[in-house]
């Protein structure tokens, strides 16, 4: 099993649910200028990471589907939820952060593909900035009395912390958000946390 990553992006989520899971696995980091290059299209034919490839050549793309995959692979490691509704909830979460909170971080990374001009592009980060606070609120009240957001481990915290990280790198304000700081900490405290970090250079 082969997980193709870029450092610090959103596959940093998978290579942390690899090493929670405790299997053997191959990481291979991609060059950002070689996402469209022929060789990695087709494995990625979006040019994206995270990019999962099986042994027999097989491979699935998609943060949300792969977590979930290593998650039914491998039953034993807990990441999952349990049952039913625990599933239910774990999902909650990681689409709250892949489809909602993941996606308002575009204007901060690249305003200039949204508007023209040094002025709009600035005021449209801003505007970004303040609109990712509210997304980083909600997860501060969720994580009130947890240690993770569903109250045990699984792989909606791997994602919560690649986020977070974006969020103190672009300046995102935090402040008072004292349960998500505290969920940071125990995460930057994990081993399998920081063997990854090593791993990517982080």
């Amino acid at each position: 099993m082969k997980l193709f990553y870029l450092p610090g992006a959103c596959s940093l989520a998978d290579h942390i649910v690899l090493e929670w899971i405790g299997q053997p696995y191959q990481a291979e980091r991609v060059a950002r200028e070689n996402l469209r290059s022929a060789d990695y299209l087709r494995i990625s034919p979006a040019g994206t990471v995270p990019a999962l490839q099986e042994d027999d050549g097989w491979v699935l793309t998609e943060n949300a589907a792969i977590l979930n995959y290593l998650a039914d692979k491998y039953p034993q490691a807990g990441l999952g939820g349990d049952g039913a509704r625990g599933r239910a909830e774990v999902n909650r979460w990681l689409a709250y952060i892949n489809s909602d909170l993941h996606p308002a971080f575009r204007p901060v990374f690249r305003p200039e593909r949204f508007i023209d001009g040094e002025a709009a592009q600035e005021q449209l980060r801003q505007t970004a900035l303040i609109r990712l606070r509210a997304y980083f609120e909600r997860l501060d009240e969720q994580l009130a009395g947890r240690d993770w957001l569903t109250g045990t481990r699984s792989f909606a915290d791997p994602y919560l912390f690649v986020v977070l990280n974006w969020a103190k790198a672009k300046g995102v304000d935090l402040g008072g958000l004292d349960n998500l700081r505290r969920f940071h900490q125990r995460m930057l405290q994990d081993a399998g946390v920081q063997a990854v970090m090593q791993h990517e250079g982080l």
